[in-house]
Formats: structure tokens, C-alpha cells, sequence
């Protein structure tokens, strides 16, 4: 296990410096028809706990689907999609999802001021904005945050402050840390409506 994660790690590492094969986003549209009937048709997911995938960056998606081909990041759901999917085919759906025109679902609860303004009087402090950038779109391995799922957000949130969940490194579960579920909700909303 310790070797597997190594590998794991110098791979995500490769890939985040540029070592990485040139993505075909044509070929990546090709594959994505399993991953359409989750996380929607434009790439904008409609259901409550799955991700929008549209915009994400390439680098993003890229390193989570080898977590999930690793078993080194836990989402039941995408285990038999991501089991010894080839590198080629995840940075061709990496490619394809990236170029996609990012946004909200379709539908989408209405904007809440009391939530935005207690989200407003976070994000500052917990400096959201130095990792995902000020319009949170994210870059190279950081999501875009901005437009996603209200629920997806939340829950993801909770996972990294109660250590449930962990990315390639842990500045999430710290950016977290001590936060209320108001405290989440807030964030969420906040995010859900750019």
C-alpha cells in the first residue's frame, strides 16, 4: 500500500509540472457518455450530490480520477469507472470536461442575501480566494468552486473538516477547521451563486 501511494503521489506530481500527454478533448467526448448520465449532459450535474464537471480544469480532474483509480480517494459510485482506466483516457476526459462552458445547473435555489452575507464574512478570513482565485474558477489542480453544487459543496466541505475526506495534500480539511454547519451552508450557497 505504501509503494501503491508513492506511485500514486509521484504520478499526480508528474502531472501537475506539465510531464503530462497532450489531451485530445475529441476523443475525450467520445468516452464521456457514461459520465453524462451522472454529471449531466453539458457537463453540469442535476443531481443533488454528484459534481458538475464543466470548467473544471484539466489538472483537477485529471489527478481526482487517479485518487479514484487508486483507491486513494472514496466515492463508491465512480469505482467501477475509474478501476484501470488508462492515463490516456482520463486526461482525454480531463481535456473534454475542461473545455466545456462552466455554470449553474439548471435549477437552483434562490439567492438567500442573509446567507451570501455571512458567507462574505468567511471567505476572507479562511482566504478561499488564494487557492481557488478570486472568481473561484479554480486553476491547474484547485476545482472551481464557483456555480457548483449547492448540496455537492456543502457535503464536500463537512467531509474535509470532520476528516473524512482528504485531497492530494490537507490545506482543505485546515480551511475548514472549526467551521459550524451554518458556517458551511453559508459557503455553499454563497459559491453555488457565482
Amino acid at each position: 500500500m505504501i509503494l501503491r501511494r508513492f506511485l500514486a503521489a509521484a504520478f499526480l506530481a508528474a502531472a501537475t509540472c506539465g510531464a503530462a500527454v497532450a489531451q485530445d478533448a475529441r476523443r475525450g467526448a467520445e468516452l464521456a457518455a457514461p459520465c453524462m448520465q451522472c454529471h449531466g449532459a453539458n457537463g453540469r450535474s442535476q443531481m443533488e450530490t454528484i459534481p458538475s464537471l464543466a470548467g473544471q480544469p484539466a489538472d483537477f480532474i485529471t489527478i481526482q480520477m487517479i485518487l479514484l483509480r487508486e483507491g486513494l480517494r472514496q466515492a463508491p459510485a465512480m469505482a467501477p469507472f475509474a478501476a484501470n482506466l488508462p492515463d490516456r483516457d482520463i486526461e482525454d476526459l480531463a481535456a473534454f470536461f475542461a473545455a466545456l462552458p462552466p455554470g449553474p445547473p439548471d435549477e437552483r435555489r434562490p439567492r438567500d442575501p442573509a446567507l451570501i452575507t455571512a458567507a462574505e464574512a468567511l471567505v476572507g478570513p479562511r482566504h478561499c480566494a488564494t487557492c481557488h482565485v478570486a472568481d473561484y474558477g479554480g486553476r491547474n489542480q484547485i476545482p472551481r468552486i464557483a456555480a457548483q453544487r449547492e448540496e455537492y459543496l456543502a457535503a464536500a466541505m463537512t467531509q474535509y473538516r470532520d476528516g473524512t475526506r482528504a485531497g492530494p495534500d490537507t490545506q482543505m480539511n485546515g480551511a475548514v477547521v472549526g467551521l459550524s454547519d451554518a458556517d458551511i451552508a453559508a459557503l455553499a450557497h454563497f459559491l453555488a451563486q457565482k
